[in-house]
């Protein structure tokens, strides 16, 4: 019998997902006319009428959405609040989270590796044949769950090899990458064929950016939908600078009480008043190059005796599905030891509980808000969700100009980009740039804010989503990607 995990906690139980309801993650209904509030009127209609074709639409149908994990990354972020509007709007909604071994989340952390390029590519037939076993065990317990009126979304490798099953008992099924490059290589391609035979089946291909999609995917059944924030979930709300400094402070980010719910490396915290923050919010993966945001500040620090840099990931033990990130978090550790001392005690690490959701998403909300300059200095990027998050709370951005970061940010316009994310000079430059002009720090915030509102919020999503049900349940012709 397949293990779940339950819902929001990391462990796993041995119950099917046919007799055992706490095996979903839960997803708790929003209400839409919240959401419309602090829209545009304009974006206001437009997202009442997707909600209600959506209850159209799906009448009588299940959207289930199966995923690697429930808690500590963009992917699970999203679908909870994005989800909760769809339930919002009267569609039943499910949302199942993969249990794997530590073998199969080895393969498929390599897969999402080599999908970005890195690593060699290849997979051994005794990787492939351990993969499909693993998955092979929940074909069943999805089989007596899902009927072929619902429809299944699964997100990213981890349950890729469950199209073809699903597909041949006649239930339609998107498969959903939120991974990709921008300038495929030897090892992509190689990622991207070990996949193929596994995704080809499916109804429709949902991706983030249409350079993401592979040549073989056939062009009228490509989606490009970006993902989006809920601006009214804990990690999104505003918060006044009192309460956040509480929270900070409570949280053990910042100096002065206790009790302390987050890790910090470096001995003491950085006091409230007196200090400005440069923030990066990341997993623990090496993708997100938090090694060398510590270098690139070692070149901010002189001359700005006031400037911290604070590096927030979540607990290790709560990221199901990567199991470098503990290892990526030492190699983070030993760099920060070797920083000079005069650097040294400005930065600092932070591993933030996920166990408690909303308690988690507010301290990254509050961190956020109390930033100077938020950081994304990612090597590679599906998208970048901590980047429209920073956006919509009026941060100055500055990021590397990869992936789905170079959609959002306009470069000069709503944030500053960094064409070659390995260049810690002109990282440092443009960090230290906002850092000494309150003025374009405020006129970047500010556009950064907008530029979310009007093109990464779930009211955009939850429109597409709707379009392309509309496609795979034959009631309009498909949508070719742009």
């Amino acid at each position: 019998m397949p293990a779940w995990v339950r819902s929001g906690d990391g462990t796993t139980n041995g119950d099917s997902v046919a007799d055992a309801q706490d095996s979903d993650v839960e997803v708790v209904p929003r209400p839409l006319d919240a959401l419309a509030q602090v829209l545009t009127d304009e974006q206001a209609e437009r997202f009442r009428a997707a909600a209600s074709r959506a209850a159209e639409t799906l009448s009588g149908r299940t959207v289930w959405n199966v995923s690697s994990t429930a808690t500590g990354g963009g992917v699970a972020e999203m679908l909870r609040t994005l989800l909760g509007y769809v339930a919002g709007a009267g569609v039943r909604t499910g949302w199942l989270v993969l249990a794997g071994d530590a073998d199969f989340f080895t393969i498929t952390k390599r897969l999402h590796n080599a999908i970005h390029g890195l690593g060699d590519g290849a997979f051994t037939a005794a990787e492939r044949e351990h993969y499909e076993r693993v998955l092979a065990r929940y074909v069943p317990e999805l089989l007596d769950r899902i009927g072929p009126r619902d429809i299944v979304l699964l997100h990213d490798p981890q349950p890729a090899g469950l199209v073809e099953p699903l597909r041949q008992a006649g239930v339609p099924v998107v498969w959903r990458s939120h991974i990709g490059v921008d300038r495929p290589n030897a090892t992509s391609v190689a990622a991207w064929d070990f996949l193929r035979g596994y995704v080809e089946p499916a109804d429709a291909f949902v991706f983030s950016r249409r350079q993401y999609a592979p040549a073989w995917v056939p062009t009228d059944r490509l989606w490009v939908i970006p993902p989006s924030i809920d601006p009214l979930s804990a990690k999104n709300r505003p918060i006044p600078a009192e309460e956040r400094v509480r929270i900070l402070i409570r949280g053990g980010l910042l100096s002065g009480g206790e009790p302390r719910l987050a890790q910090v490396v470096q001995g003491a915290p950085p006091p409230p008043a007196d200090t400005r923050l440069v923030v990066q919010v990341s997993r623990w993966d090496r993708l997100k190059d938090m090694a060398g945001v510590m270098a690139g500040f070692a070149g901010i620090a002189p001359g700005r005796e006031d400037v911290h840099l604070m590096l927030v990931g979540p607990a290790v033990a709560g990221v199901t599905d990567d199991p470098e990130g503990a290892q990526v978090l030492a190699e983070c550790l030993e760099g920060w030891r070797t920083l000079p001392a005069g650097v040294r005690e400005r930065v600092h690490l932070a591993s933030v509980p996920t166990e408690d959701v909303e308690e988690n998403a507010t301290i990254v909300n509050a961190i956020q808000r109390h930033a100077a300059v938020v950081t994304q200095k990612s090597l590679a990027e599906g998208f970048g969700l901590t980047v429209a998050e920073a956006m919509w709370k009026a941060r100055p951005v500055v990021a590397s100009a990869v992936g789905g970061i170079q959609d959002q940010i306009e470069h000069g316009r709503n944030g500053l980009l960094i064409p070659d994310p390995r260049d810690l000079d002109a990282f440092a430059a443009a960090v230290g740039r906002v850092l000494d002009d309150g003025q374009l720090a405020r006129r970047l915030g500010e556009a950064a804010h907008r530029r979310v509102r009007d093109q990464y919020l779930g009211d955009r999503h939850l429109g597409q989503y709707v379009e392309l049900f509309d496609a795979v349940l034959g009631r309009v012709a498909p949508h070719p990607a742009a």
